[in-house]
């Protein structure tokens, strides 16, 4: 279980990774990186103002730490001066201890000094830095600008946009319905042509019924044909029977010889064979 989670997770990672990369624009990431930049700049010099403030504050202390003890010097001279010899001992006294303060601020003093400094040169270097960053980043948003607007023409003259691309397959979905439509067409045509689909007109006719038709037709004219043949035979079979009747009598029930073939032209036309019905 805990593999399948861990490749899920994986795979989370990797499509919101996928993800970023195409949503992301160089020139975005540099602008909001130089814009930290300089949040940074921003607060490396609100730094050295404060520590120049505070030893500020500490030279002023210092004045006001050696004006008093100069001021207790002439104090504690003034009273030996008088014969006070322990006012002037106390005065000393105190003046010891605000020169004992006067030293630890001096200290103090240094360090804040030496720590302005090391602020100081550190902002320095991180404008210098900044600054090469901002011309770097121009540099770089300018060459991309260039890049994408190469890539974006190069993609409309080859075809290969979004928007080309689109249109490429509008017109591949047109010419697809178009020959569609065609074949469907063409097939409809053939199946009417072969009898598969009846014309709800009764107009078209197909194939065979056309060639039963013709044969039909053909039929009728073959048997009419015959049939006037066979009355012509027959009608001069008579007339030699008629000439040759004095001479020659035909013994009683005898039909002649001729008649059967006169009759079966007859025969015939009345049992035709029906090629029209099948």
């Amino acid at each position: 279980m805990s593999g399948v989670m861990k490749r899920m997770g994986m795979l989370f990672r990797a499509k919101a990774n996928k993800a970023l990369d195409r949503a992301e624009d160089p020139r975005e990431t540099l602008d909001y990186s130089y814009q930290k930049q300089l949040e940074l700049l921003q607060k490396v010099r609100r730094g050295v103002a404060d520590v120049a403030t505070s030893r500020k504050r500490l030279e002023l202390q210092l004045g006001q730490l050696q004006s008093q003890s100069s001021k207790l010097e002439d104090q504690g001279r003034k009273a030996l001066a008088l014969g006070r010899e322990d006012l002037a001992r106390e005065a000393l006294s105190r003046r010891a201890a605000l020169q004992q303060q006067v030293t630890d601020l001096e200290t103090q003093h240094q360090t804040l000094q030496s720590e302005e400094e090391k602020l100081t040169l550190a902002a320095q270097r991180l404008q210098a830095k900044v600054d090469a960053f901002r011309t770097k980043k121009e540099t770089i948003k300018a060459t991309y600008t260039a890049a994408q607007a190469q890539t974006r023409i190069g993609e409309a003259f080859s075809g290969i946009s979004e928007e080309m691309g689109d249109v490429g397959l509008a017109i591949q979905r047109a010419e697809d319905k178009t020959a569609q439509l065609q074949a469907r067409a063409g097939a409809i045509d053939e199946l009417m042509a072969s009898g598969a689909l009846d014309d709800p007109t009764g107009m078209a006719k197909d194939d065979i019924a056309a060639e039963l038709d013709r044969l039909s037709g053909g039929t009728d004219v073959e048997l009419e044909l015959q049939r006037m043949k066979a009355e012509l035979a027959g009608g001069s079979t008579q007339q030699q029977a008629i000439e040759g009747g004095g001479a020659q009598q035909q013994p009683q029930g005898q039909q002649p010889q001729q008649a059967p073939q006169a009759q079966q032209p007859q025969n015939q036309q009345q049992t035709p064979p029906d090629f029209g019905k099948h």
